[in-house]
């Protein structure tokens, strides 16, 4: 009995000193393996100074910034040189459409000079409509010359704008007579010599109209006849540079014809109006009346004192 009490209390010590080094085993291991796997896992970063972190990346960011302006300053100044180069391209090539280069120096001297009064005519007109209005709103007196001396000079270059208009206009015309006659391109007959006729025959009877009608009447001859010219010249009936020579006199004897209409419609309400085409054909008419019973009264006197 003794012996099997010892026998039974020898094997609970061995079975509990067995279970507690299994347990204290087991501890150990769970203890130190979490932080030996997340070590493991996960290694140490080596911690730094933020003003040493800076100082590392300082250069790097430096450098970054100033390739990226230059590389823009690069970029910027590749597209202002090609920019200025489409500029220059453009404006080659307006100049060469404009080109006078081609025109012989005497046309284009002759030319230019027959376009001086047309231009100093307008510019008077502007200037004295700026007298008019002036010395409407000062009460008589202008810049340089009173109201009614600068309305008086007005009506007296109205005949010599318009009159010199349909000179040139008919000059124009008589340009194709000479091409027809030198056969320039060849012979065309009565196609050629209709725009010597039609010319004058369109710009002189616009004398008999109003100013500002007159103006307007040459205005479209000169644009049809330059339309015509240009036609010509691709045609081969005239030179070449015929229809550019063409173009730059039409285009100031225009700005010409626009800047007197308006000088004339600042002072509209201004100046005195102008007789109409129906008011002088009806001063004509009365008169040729008045003529005619003259006539009549004499030839009644003279055969009164015959028959006495």
């Amino acid at each position: 009995m003794l012996y099997r009490t010892a026998a039974a209390r020898s094997v609970l010590r061995a079975l509990s000193s067995s279970n507690a080094s299994v347990a204290r085993s087991t501890l150990t291991s769970n203890v130190f393996k979490a932080p030996l796997t997340s070590a493991a896992r996960y290694p140490a970063r080596p911690t730094s100074s933020p003003s040493l972190a800076l100082a590392a990346r300082k250069p790097i960011t430096t450098a970054l910034v100033r390739y990226a302006s230059s590389v823009s300053k690069e970029e910027h100044g590749e597209e202002e040189v090609d920019m200025m180069a489409g500029i220059k391209g453009e404006a080659k090539v307006i100049k060469d459409t404009f080109s006078l280069a081609d025109v012989p120096k005497e046309a284009l001297y002759l030319g230019m000079a027959g376009v001086i009064p047309y231009v100093a005519t307008s510019l008077e007109t502007v200037y004295l409509s700026y007298e008019i209005g002036k010395a409407a709103s000062n009460g008589g007196d202008g810049l340089l010359f009173s109201g009614q001396s600068a309305e008086l000079m007005l009506h007296m270059l109205e005949p010599i704008q318009v009159g010199y208009g349909a000179v040139i206009l008919s000059f124009l015309g008589a340009i194709h007579w000479g091409l027809e006659w030198a056969g320039y391109g060849g012979k065309f007959g009565y196609r050629r010599y209709a725009a010597g006729v039609l010319a004058p025959a369109v710009a002189w009877p616009t004398l008999m109209f109003p100013f500002e009608y007159a103006l307007i009447s040459q205005f479209l001859a000169f644009t049809f006849l330059y339309y015509n010219d240009a036609r010509a010249a691709a045609c081969g009936r005239a030179p070449h540079w015929y229809s550019m020579y063409r173009f730059v006199l039409t285009f100031i004897v225009g700005a010409s014809i626009v800047a007197t209409l308006v000088g004339r419609e600042q002072v509209a309400n201004t100046i005195t109006s102008e007789h109409t085409i129906t008011d002088k054909v009806n001063a004509l008419l009365f008169l040729k009346k008045k003529e005619e019973e003259e006539a009549e009264a004499r030839r009644k006197a003279e055969a009164a004192e015959e028959s006495e």
